[in-house]
C-alpha cells in the first residue's frame, strides 16, 4: 500500500476535476491544466469536495504502489497549481549582477562579457524585484521548476564567494581560499 496514494486530494471550492475515461481535466482560477491517469490500473472517484485514486487490484505490488504515489502526487500538484499556483524565487549575488525583463525576454548581466538573454515560455510568468530577486510563477510545478533550473545553470554558485544564480533558501557549501 501507498503511502502517499491513500490520501485524499481536497479540492479547493473554486477548482474542479471533469473525468473523462482515462483523461482528467482540472479548472480553476489561475488556469486549466490536463493530465492522463493509466485507467488499467487506476480508477478515479470524486465526492464534492474530495478526489481518490485507487487500484483496480486488491493485490497491490510494489509497481502499482509506486505509480499509485506517483500519480497522485502528480494530481495534487495540478489542483494546487490551478488554484493558488506554484512559485519559485531565485536570487542573484555578486557584484554588478541584475536581471531586467526586457518584453518576453529575461536579460541578466551575471559576470560575463555579454548580456545573457532567456527566452520566457508563454505559459509561465516572470516579474524582477530589485534587480537581484527574479520570482517565476505558473500553473505547471514542473515547467516552473525547469525554468528556474534552467537560469541557475546559466550562472551556478561558486564555493569560494558564493556568486551566482540561487534558490532562496538553497544552502552553498563554502569553501575557505588558499592559505600563504
Amino acid at each position: 500500500m501507498s503511502k502517499i496514494g491513500k490520501k485524499n486530494i481536497v479540492i479547493p471550492k473554486e477548482s474542479s476535476i471533469k473525468i473523462e475515461g482515462a483523461n482528467l481535466t482540472i479548472t480553476g482560477p489561475k488556469g486549466t491544466k490536463k493530465l492522463t491517469i493509466n485507467d488499467k490500473i487506476f480508477s478515479s472517484k470524486l465526492n464534492e469536495s474530495e478526489f481518490q485514486l485507487l487500484p483496480l487490484e486488491k493485490k497491490i505490488d510494489k509497481k502499482t504502489s509506486i505509480m499509485w504515489g506517483t500519480y497522485r502526487s502528480l494530481i495534487y500538484n495540478a489542483v494546487a497549481g490551478v488554484s493558488s499556483g506554484h512559485e519559485k524565487i531565485l536570487e542573484l549575488s555578486g557584484v554588478g549582477f541584475r536581471a531586467n525583463l526586457k518584453g518576453e525576454t529575461l536579460n541578466l548581466q551575471i559576470g560575463f562579457s555579454h548580456d545573457v538573454n532567456f527566452k520566457i515560455p508563454k505559459d509561465i510568468k516572470i516579474t524582477v524585484e530589485k534587480q537581484t530577486i527574479i520570482k517565476i510563477n505558473g500553473v505547471d510545478k514542473e515547467l516552473v521548476s525547469k525554468i528556474a533550473a534552467d537560469i541557475k545553470n546559466l550562472k551556478p554558485v561558486e564555493p569560494y564567494k558564493a556568486k551566482g544564480i540561487k534558490e532562496r533558501g538553497q544552502f552553498v557549501l563554502r569553501k575557505e581560499g588558499k592559505k600563504k
